[in-house]
């Protein structure tokens, strides 16, 4: 069992409780504890407190279940380790949640217009795995979570204010101390890719971020002169910015980048940056010819990696998204409802976890069963998307409680059970869907256009038209 391998990070009775939930979180629809136990029938077999004491009151670290997580990666991971590290927000609604507050919000904000919404910012590292049923295309397994609070909420809950790269920074030591053996590579984009990251790297770790248009870059500093006097140099001579590095000549290339083979000039370099002058870094500026994503300027420590190499680390990026999105439109990320501390920074990180041990279980076993839909408008399908290893799962686990009644007596009334309970949880998870939204009724008038009401610029009292009227006459 999959699961089994978590079994060392918490109790008997814990891992129990952790069980029940975490299989039923699946089939519930949505991601709270309540729909949890009630997707588990019978299986759940004790009081549902236990479960929600699971979140709030258990002691176990989640930490712990997340570096068990990156063992059962291992088989598939290569020499260096890829890792991804970026936030998303989790709206919510109420004044009592814990660290809850107000941060920025990438989906409603455009470029010119920045929007904040209420809510949980969460900062994960995963792994960055390609898996053998689908050659070519990057999975972002996120392991380790630190939720961030803004100024107001850290002196609201009497705690020390830290950034979101300081928090990264410490994933980034959490993780790769436990594996001081294995050599590590962080993708990240230009949020943690500044200074306070940068200059904190653990020593098998390293980064592929963004850098500005005129980022200052140097040469090596010089070796000291015998009998120079003063502190000896740490930078180099001025070297031409980004920037100035494409109005000179630049190498023409085609890049295979985000599902399409996109064409750029490229010019490349190895430089050091102000804020780090000892550590050798391949700049490289790219310009999209004839459209795409424009001009940009990437960066990596390894100084050996080619100018393609690094945009391609670069791009891997882009399955960090991906996961977000699935994990909050399938898996609930955004529904826990608990308000108190242990709570908040266990709940919603356990459907990280869940859409990782989805992955696992697919690439180990669900890839052999799944079968492309056989659908007029799915002629081209070839690939499984995360919906379809959540169904694959749902269905082979169905399967297998069905097949494994024994044949007795109680054998035809506990898989009429099942059946009833599989179809109550479709029925309860359509409905939670179509809730809020508004069904189209062909046969419904179409609502009248709304008039706007003109009130007189100066209204009359009764008794005023009456006198008026009198005068008149």
């Amino acid at each position: 069992m999959l699961l089994q391998a978590l079994a060392p990070t918490m109790t008997t009775p814990t891992f129990e409780s952790f069980v029940t939930v975490v299989t039923r979180w699946v089939f519930s629809g949505r991601g709270t504890i309540t729909r949890s136990i009630l997707s588990a029938g019978g299986l759940a077999t004790k009081h549902f407190s236990s479960y929600h004491r699971l979140f709030s009151a258990a002691q176990w670290s989640l930490d712990a279940v997340g570096l068990a997580v990156f063992d059962l990666i291992e088989p598939w991971l290569g020499e260096v380790i890829m890792l991804g590290v970026d936030d998303t927000l989790a709206r919510k609604r109420g004044l009592k949640i814990f660290g809850v507050g107000m941060h920025h919000d990438p989906l409603r904000s455009t470029r010119s217009r920045p929007v904040t919404s209420w809510g949980l910012s969460w900062v994960s590292l995963g792994v960055i795995v390609r898996l053998p049923f689908r050659p070519g295309h990057n999975y972002y397994l996120p392991l380790l979570f630190r939720l961030y609070q803004n100024k107001a909420a850290a002196a609201k809950s009497r705690r020390t204010y830290r950034s979101r790269p300081e928090l990264a920074v410490d994933l980034l030591h959490l993780l790769c101390n436990q594996r001081k053996a294995r050599r590590f590579h962080v993708v990240a984009d230009s949020a943690y890719g500044g200074q306070s990251v940068l200059c904190n790297l653990p020593e098998n770790c390293g980064i592929t971020s963004r850098l500005t248009l005129t980022t200052r870059l140097y040469d090596p500093p010089p070796a000291p002169e015998q009998g120079h006097r003063g502190r000896p140099r740490m930078r180099g001579n001025r070297l031409p910015s980004p920037a100035e590095l494409l109005e000179g000549r630049c190498r023409r290339v085609a890049l295979d980048i985000y599902g399409r083979c996109q064409k750029a000039r490229v010019a490349d370099c190895i430089a050091r940056v102000h804020a780090a002058p000892a550590r050798p870094l391949r700049v490289v500026a790219t310009e999209a010819i004839g459209g795409g994503r424009g001009v940009e300027v990437f960066y990596s420590t390894c100084a050996d990696a080619t100018a393609e190499q690094v945009i391609g680390q670069y791009a891997s990026r882009w399955s960090i998204e991906v996961a977000y999105r699935d994990v909050k439109q399938s898996l609930g990320f955004e529904q826990p409802q608990g308000w108190c501390r242990k709570t908040v920074e266990r709940t919603s990180p356990i459907a990280m976890l869940i859409y990782s041990l989805v992955i696992i279980w697919f690439a180990r076993e669900g890839h052999r069963h799944w079968q492309p839909a056989d659908h007029a408008w799915y002629a081209t399908k070839r690939d499984p998307s995360f919906a379809d290893m959540l169904a694959e799962l749902k269905r082979r686990s169905i399967r297998g409680c069905i097949f494994s009644l024994p044949l007795d007596t109680m054998g035809p009334w506990k898989l009429f059970r099942i059946l009833e309970n599989a179809v109550n949880l479709a029925a309860q998870t359509a409905k939670a869907e179509l809730r809020g939204a508004r069904v189209f009724n062909p046969r419904r008038t179409p609502p009248t256009p709304h008039r706007k009401h003109r009130s007189p610029r100066h209204p009359r009292r009764p008794h005023a038209r009456i006198a008026h009227g009198i005068a008149a006459s």
